[in-house]
């Protein structure tokens, strides 16, 4: 048996390698082909487009792997369903489902690895992506961001900082702007609270002191024009790929502390488990599959696997918007589709026939 387990999983790893990547890979340079006029204006060299090309890979093979899982287990099972061996190993007195226990493994790992994956190596990636893509158009990122504090620069070259920003609110809390003279900072500007009017920023219960003389302002409401457009601010911040799950995690409990309540941040940090989860149920159910249906068809398997992957994928991208609209609690959202499909997969994996 520990042989024939062996030749299944070397087939379906060598199998599953070469689509992952080869998926990966396509995926990538369809999204640098889309993007390629954009870059033009810096004048890329080759090395630097297929570097952010590799640098989008690790991106969509976390997107890809559970449908790379689910057609590489129904391809690999259902060809040895075609040629009889799975008849043979039952005359011969062998169990399916011990003949199955390192795919079972082997799907936990995977899993394991695409949290790896989505919480080390995609932000890292993706970051390193964004400061390429700046660089092909000519831009840099202007501001600073960690866990919903920024640093940045006015249109005035003063620093500015500022504790917390809300992206939906279109306000920021704790701000401090440092007024610079030739060579010295002569002025500091601290607000409580700042919020955009439609036009500009206005701070409110402001403290202006003057480095040079000593002197202490308080005021209700200073405009503050120097300041760039919340817009700014919402296209430089870090996107969801480029944050680790402790970095949104920490990100919503400054909000939640502040007296603010971001569902999207819940919804995005319990997606963070659960799309990574998938993968072993993709497994359990492409073995399943397999030994119902028969089927022996290479196009067939990859036929099936694609449109159950895209049943997934189309339910659970549905399933966390009205999350994030706040129709369905964040651990509803990001949980029911995956818990649907778990379920669905244990139970026919636990009714395969002997």
């Amino acid at each position: 048996m520990k042989t024939i387990q062996r030749l299944y999983l070397k087939d379906f790893i060598k199998l599953l390698i070469i689509l992952a990547v080869g998926l990966s890979a396509i995926f990538s340079l369809l999204d640098l082909t889309g993007k390629i006029d954009d870059f033009m204006a810096g004048k890329p060299s080759a090395g630097d487009l297929v570097l952010y090309a590799l640098l989008n890979m690790p991106r969509f093979s976390l997107y890809l792997l559970p449908m790379s899982v689910l057609i590489c287990s129904l391809f690999t099972f259902s060809q040895a369903f075609h040629r009889k061996e799975i008849t043979a190993i039952k005359t011969a007195g062998g169990r399916l489902r011990t003949l199955f226990y390192p795919f079972i493994a082997a799907g936990i790992l995977l899993s394991l690895l695409a949290f790896v994956t989505g919480e080390v190596i995609v932000p890292y990636c993706s970051k390193k992506a964004v400061e390429l893509k700046n660089s092909f158009e000519g831009k840099s990122r202007k501001l600073a961001f960690n866990d919903g504090g920024l640093w940045l620069k006015s249109k005035n070259g003063d620093p500015v900082k500022i504790d917390l920003f809300v992206v939906e609110k279109k306000m920021a809390k704790g701000v401090s702007i440092f007024v610079t003279g030739k060579d010295f900072l002569s002025e500091r500007i601290s607000a409580e609270k700042a919020y955009w009017n439609g036009s500009t920023w206005v701070l409110e219960d402001v403290t202006k002191y003057d480095v040079g003389n000593g002197k202490m302002e308080k005021l209700k409401t200073v405009e503050y024009p120097a300041l760039e457009s919340p817009d700014f601010f919402s296209e430089e911040i870090k996107t969801t790929d480029e944050m680790s799950m402790s970095e949104l995690y920490r990100y919503m409990e400054r909000l939640k502390n502040a007296g603010f309540k971001n569902i999207k941040l819940a919804v995005d940090i319990n997606s963070k488990i659960s799309f990574p989860l998938i993968n072993i149920f993709m497994m359990l159910l492409g073995i399943s599959l397999s030994l119902r249906v028969g089927f022996g068809g290479a196009l067939f398997s990859a036929g099936l696997g694609l449109l159950i992957s895209l049943i997934y994928w189309f339910s659970y991208t549905f399933s966390l918007s009205i999350g994030y609209a706040g129709i369905l609690p964040p651990v509803v959202s990001a949980w029911t589709i995956p818990f649907v499909f778990g379920m669905l997969a244990t139970h026919l994996f636990v009714r395969i026939p002997e």
